[in-house]
């Protein structure tokens, strides 16, 4: 079974490695939001990985359909850059550990500057780090 820190690793490897450590740290936690927020799932894990599936393959996810893009894109989801997987370890013991506090001001959604997903008209925005925009997601 995967860690949380793995989990979380591999998020902010392949959705936020080339941001600032702020960058990386917001999208950190916009994970942890989602687990505090009924409407996700509740582990970390189950937020990183969360995304329609296939009825005959259950653990397959449908290319696309994934909360975080990295999960379902059709890629590889090793990392290839030692350097840079070792700070996302680094950087997701400290966030779960509440190091950090939270840049986004509780945002569960983000994207970068260059889509507008259909869904940003309906959540609030908090704040742009870098090259993402993130938002609140109001109960």
């Amino acid at each position: 079974m995967i860690s949380a820190v793995a989990c979380m690793a591999l998020a902010l490897y392949f959705e936020a490695r080339g941001e600032p450590v702020t960058g990386q740290i917001a999208v950190g936690h916009v994970i942890l939001n989602r687990v505090l927020d009924k409407r996700f799932p509740e582990s970390v894990c189950e937020v990183v990985f969360q995304g329609q599936t296939y009825k005959s393959k259950p653990d397959l996810p449908i290319r696309n359909k994934c909360q975080f893009s990295f999960w379902c894109d059709g890629k590889s989801d090793k990392p290839k850059n030692y350097a840079a997987y070792q700070e996302a370890v680094y950087l997701s013991r400290m966030i779960l550990n509440s190091d950090f506090s939270d840049p986004t001001e509780g945002s569960t959604h983000y994207h970068t500057i260059e889509i507008l997903p259909s869904w940003a008209s309906s959540k609030t925005p908090t704040v742009r780090i870098s090259n993402h925009i993130f938002y609140r997601w109001e109960k």
